[in-house]
């Protein structure tokens, strides 16, 4: 065969080879594009019905209501030693046989009961026995319109006129009970303005929404120092707690209102019981937080929104079991989630048999107590998670993966937890706090307006201050408010700090 002839058959099969292969690379290719589409919809269809079962839980949640506070232990034989004994707590009597409560809050009024049969004669009668009955009778919400009778007199050339009491307001015949009242309603129990006004109607006083707002705004005017000063005074504990939640809120959109999710901001301080709300036109972005923040560089609890893990390059960052528990228990029937669940609840567990501030227990001995039970817990936990985490068979964004990963990006904020003795194990003090917005969101549906909101976050700081601080609201925003008025403009700052609640003392 010719050398001409062995290269042309050679190019052929190089050819017919060649065609071959291309052939090969674009079945190839269409299978991995297949293979590519199946994953594509497998993920989806995953996600699919993770929306559905997180709907259904959700629905399942509000029908159960189950609370997810642990039920403390009972002291085993081997803790009884260390562990403070105490008397147990006798059952309250109930029905028929019930401790009744006496009450002596309450104004007292006494009445003589005679017979009154027509044969009684109290002067020839003779007193056998007498016995009391009591009877608890509500009086509807009263308003006093209270009128002064200024004099004023002429003596030696001068001119002498009593002084009646100032109203906060400028030009306003309220006084501030009346104001405490308004506040009361709308802030500690989510009554709507309107509502409000509705019920002050029906108890025997006539008043306009737009007088009821116009209280409440003017007020913010006078408590805006006050504020201020609460908005500092929280940075000053060396351990705060924060998160976020939302509102509705009246917005002007193209062709009239419409509405909008707003994000209110909280930081509590843990050790004064201060809480500070604040809105800056319903922004969810990081600088909110990150700018209030600050230079601050204490300790601060949250969930793991990513603003508050940037916080931890400065200060010491505290993870919220809770949240991380929630994770696994969104996994339903995963039995290794819920080995997870299991072994936080154990710290719980150890955590409920002492009381910091109960029978001598200090925040040094729980520290002891926590470096002796935590850290195995916390070893079981880790090779647990990282067994989970390294399933090839793991589906991206299942409930078994969002919490496996969930807890490894907290890991470290959550075994800060056991580096104090008094760190808190989650964030339900600032969650229970966050009620109020809830209820507001339930019942008001929305703010007027974002300074509306802004107004809302000063009266909830303070609402939900002195319920922290066991104070009683409407007598502190009695009290405060008429204080406050008569302080100049530019009073320092710093003057406000003692009528906070954590401070303030009745006059």
């Amino acid at each position: 065969m010719k050398k001409d002839e062995i290269i042309s058959m050679l190019q052929q099969q190089n050819a017919f080879l060649q065609q071959q292969l291309g052939e090969a690379n674009r079945k190839v290719d269409e299978l991995l594009k297949k293979v590519s589409s199946l994953e594509e919809l497998l993920v989806q269809k995953n996600q699919e019905e993770q929306k559905q079962r997180n709907v259904i839980k959700g629905l399942v949640k509000i029908q159960q209501n189950k609370s997810e506070k642990q039920t403390p232990p009972a002291v085993s034989a081997s803790d009884s030693e260390t562990a403070p004994q105490t008397e147990p707590k006798p059952r309250e009597k109930t029905n028929y046989g019930a401790r009744r409560k006496d009450h002596y809050e309450v104004e007292v009024e006494e009445e003589d009961i005679y017979p009154d049969d027509s044969r009684f004669d109290e002067m020839r009668a003779r007193l056998i026995d007498t016995h009391d009955v009591v009877r608890y009778i509500l009086v509807p919400m009263r308003f006093i319109k209270k009128v002064y009778h200024v004099h004023v007199y002429t003596q030696d050339g001068a001119v002498m006129e009593g002084r009646a009491p100032v109203a906060p307001l400028l030009g306003s015949n309220y006084d501030g009970s009346f104001i405490a009242g308004i506040a009361q309603l709308r802030y500690i129990y989510s009554m709507p303005v309107e509502r409000i006004v509705k019920y002050f109607c029906e108890n025997g006083f006539d008043m306009d929404k737009g007088t009821a707002h116009g209280l409440l705004r003017k007020t913010e005017n006078i408590f805006e120092n006050l504020y201020k000063a609460m908005g500092l005074a929280v940075k000053e504990d060396d351990y705060l707690a924060g998160d976020e939640t939302y509102h509705r809120v009246l917005v002007k959109v193209p062709g009239g209102n419409g509405s909008k999710k707003g994000y209110i901001w909280v930081v509590t301080a843990i050790h004064t019981g201060l809480v500070y709300y604040f809105y800056h036109d319903g922004s969810r972005g990081q600088d909110v937080i990150l700018n209030y923040i600050g230079d601050y560089g204490g300790t601060f609890q949250s969930d793991g929104f990513a603003p508050y893990r940037k916080m931890a390059a400065k200060l010491t960052r505290l993870a919220c079991l809770q949240h991380v528990k929630r994770k696994f228990l969104d996994c339903d029937d995963d039995e290794e989630a819920q080995g997870i669940v299991g072994l936080i609840n154990e710290f719980y567990q150890n955590e409920h048999k002492y009381t910091i501030g109960k029978d001598g227990w200090t925040a040094r001995k729980n520290l002891g107590w926590r470096r002796k039970y935590a850290p195995s817990i916390l070893k079981e936990i880790r090779i647990r998670l990282d067994r989970m985490a390294a399933d090839a068979e793991m589906l991206p964004k299942s409930d078994r993966y969002n919490a496996v990963h969930y807890m490894l990006n907290e890991w470290d904020a959550i075994k800060n937890i056991f580096t104090r003795g008094d760190y808190n194990l989650d964030n339900n003090l600032v969650e229970r706090l966050n009620r109020y917005i809830s209820l507001s969101r339930r019942n008001s549906l929305f703010f007027g307006s974002h300074k509306g909101a802004q107004r809302a976050a000063m009266f909830y700081s303070l609402a939900c201050s002195c319920r922290l601080n066991n104070i009683n609201f409407f007598e502190y925003i009695s009290d405060v408010i008429n204080r406050a008025a008569l302080m100049q403009p530019n009073t320092d700052i710093k003057e406000y700090r003692t009528l906070l609640p954590d401070q303030w003392k009745a006059l």
